[in-house]
């Protein structure tokens, strides 16, 4: 028997037909900016995503585009005036960035309670303590995921395939917080297959396409593919799709994890909204 479909897409518009519902009682619109350095194609296609769900459920947006060799400093500086913009409630620049500046510090400079995307160190530090106030879009996309199955979370083995600071790790501090035995993996876990074999649920993201086969999954496991790699032009997740004849669910690629991060990105930017008014920032 074949694993059923988690369909992100379906998800995500019932998370975005909410948010439609609570903006339109606002007086005041949530409102997210986007920046984007560079013409990377596959950045392109996700700010123009985010721009056109903001504008359906109702939310400001602002998009800022800048050419690629646009210097650290004038980046740093648009940042300050949209942490000032009282029209702004949340921000994100689009990753990668270019080699000549440097992520982490782009990433420091957004006030932690505009943080959309949920990866300033203050709010990362919040989420290891327990203490969720805005989590990182994709990791919170992967658990809404995992939990619309109707799964018991708790007891279960979770293997994560993939240890970024963007997916691997937060994925793995949400699911310890579901009570479930994380392990995980990371390109010296070798074999992998000994470890993606014994996981109740996995989740990879390592960013190579079909790496993850049918024959290292476990038969009914929980499978969330947060992978997206161009393959002759065909997009492709990090497991190959033979092993929906193992899994007992499996997210599709595209349309699993990708829609989940856009509707979780406007989820988090109306709680950046309601911090900011509760806190009176």
């Amino acid at each position: 028997m074949k694993a059923k479909i988690i369909d992100g897409k379906n998800i995500a518009e019932k998370i975005r037909q909410d948010l439609k519902s609570k903006t339109s009682k606002l007086k005041e619109k949530p409102g997210l900016a986007v920046v984007l350095v560079g013409d990377n194609p596959a950045s392109q296609v996700y700010v123009n995503m985010k721009e056109k769900k903001c504008k359906e459920i109702g939310f400001y947006s602002k998009k800022i585009i800048l050419p690629e060799d646009t210097e650290e400093e004038k980046l740093l500086g648009i940042i300050d005036e949209l942490n000032q913009d009282s029209k702004i409630h949340g921000m994100l620049v689009q990753l990668p960035l270019p080699k000549h500046i440097s992520e982490s510090l782009i990433i420091d400079a957004i006030l932690p309670y505009k943080d959309a995307d949920g990866f300033h160190p203050i709010n990362m530090g919040n989420m290891l303590i327990g203490k969720n106030i805005i989590l990182p879009a994709t990791p919170k996309g992967v658990i809404k995921l995992i939990e619309s199955t109707g799964i018991k979370l708790e007891g279960k083995h979770a293997v994560i395939v993939g240890r970024s600071n963007i997916v691997g790790k937060p994925v793995s501090i949400l699911l310890q917080q579901k009570n479930c035995t994380v392990t995980m993996c990371h390109s010296r876990s070798k074999p992998l297959e000994k470890y993606t074999k014994e996981a109740d649920i996995l989740v990879v993201a390592i960013g190579k396409p079909r790496a993850i086969t049918k024959d290292m999954v476990k038969k009914g496991a929980v499978v969330i593919d947060v992978g997206t790699n161009k393959v002759y032009d065909k997009l492709v997740g990090d497991v190959e799709e033979e092993a929906r004849e193992v899994a007992g669910y499996i997210t599709p690629v595209p349309g699993g994890v990708g829609p989940m991060t856009i509707a979780c990105l406007l989820e988090n930017t109306l709680e950046c909204m309601e911090l900011q008014k509760r806190t009176r920032l």
